[in-house]
């Protein structure tokens, strides 16, 4: 391979996958229709950056219904809710907007026939996300969480039943591989997804961490701590033997992380704004390194139509 004449190198792709384009687009709809205040439950997408200018436009993120005054505007996070939200809000005078992925509304769907066929359901996920508990309040009992390998064999299920899977869409490719292994050497009779619950935007975001480590002394993966897709792409530089960061402000970037370091990666988790990429890459290049050279990579062509009542 030749010499890569960069000091810095941007991972393709990275940043906003269509999900969460389409979430934020659905807020700055509802504030630009409605006018301020419009009530979200739980944050939009999990970026701090984000969060801190829609609450500048006139968003007000919750956690509890009740804080949402009668007859307002409420829009449910990316991430989905559970069928108990979903009705308790349907029961008060608001005008509800779903912001939920549709890539997660498939698996909800999914859950919900596995669920009226009698199947019992284990979710792949991480205890406490905002998505697993939407996905897993889809339906009442018979779902069960695994987090890790060990979790399958305390799985309180007859190894011989019909057991079907989902995952969280946000999780690592290889370890979620290794969780399926488990299950299938366990349960013969087990049900598959269609096509993998891990999102495109998922996916590909860990490939193209995979091109890029082998190249790179350090990785900075602009994300906030409370993004899942995030995470797992700093656990994924680190799996593979470089020294990786999460950030989600400038100012975190320590001068002191690149001493010594000729080249940095650099890739966005899939609720990280591009300008913050390049706000994090100006406060890199102020260090010393100039060259930035963007990797080739897939070019990511989906996108996702507006809930109706919000379309152009």
């Amino acid at each position: 391979m030749g010499h890569l004449e960069a000091d810095i190198l941007l991972a393709q792709p990275r940043g906003f996958c269509a999900g969460v384009d389409r979430a934020i687009q659905i807020v700055q709809e509802a504030l630009h229709r409605f006018g301020s205040p419009i009530y979200v439950r739980h944050q939009i997408i999990h970026n701090a950056r984000v969060i801190a200018e829609l609450s500048a436009q006139g968003a007000i993120f919750i956690d509890q219904l009740s804080e949402v005054p009668d007859g307002s505007t409420l829009i449910f996070s990316a991430h989905g809710v559970s069928a108990e939200i979903k009705y308790q809000a349907s029961l008060r005078n608001l005008q509800i907007f779903d912001a939920t992925c549709p890539l997660v509304t498939k698996v909800h769907v999914e859950v919900r026939k596995l669920h009226a066929a009698g199947i019992p359901i284990v979710m792949i996920g991480h205890q406490g996300h905002p998505e697993v508990d939407g996905t897993m309040g889809q339906v009442k009992g018979n779902i069960y969480l695994v987090e890790k390998v060990a979790d399958v064999a305390h799985l309180i299920l007859n190894n011989n039943q019909q057991v079907a899977y989902v995952t969280q869409t946000t999780l690592s490719v290889d370890e979620t591989k290794e969780i399926i292994s488990a299950l299938k050497a366990r349960f013969q009779n087990i049900v598959e997804p269609k096509k993998q619950d891990i999102c495109y935007a998922t996916q590909n975001r860990q490939d193209a961490v995979k091109e890029l480590v082998p190249l790179v002394d350090i990785m900075i993966v602009v994300g906030s701590a409370n993004s899942s897709n995030s995470n797992r792409l700093r656990e994924l530089a680190v799996r593979m033997g470089v020294e990786a960061y999460l950030v989600d402000d400038p100012g975190l970037v320590r001068q002191d992380w690149f001493l010594n370091k000729k080249r940095v990666g650099v890739t966005a988790g899939a609720s990280a704004p591009e300008v913050l990429t390049q706000e994090i890459v100006a406060m890199i290049k102020s260090f010393g390194l100039s060259v930035v050279k963007t990797l080739p990579g897939i070019e990511e062509k989906v996108v996702f139509t507006m809930p109706k009542g919000l379309q152009a």
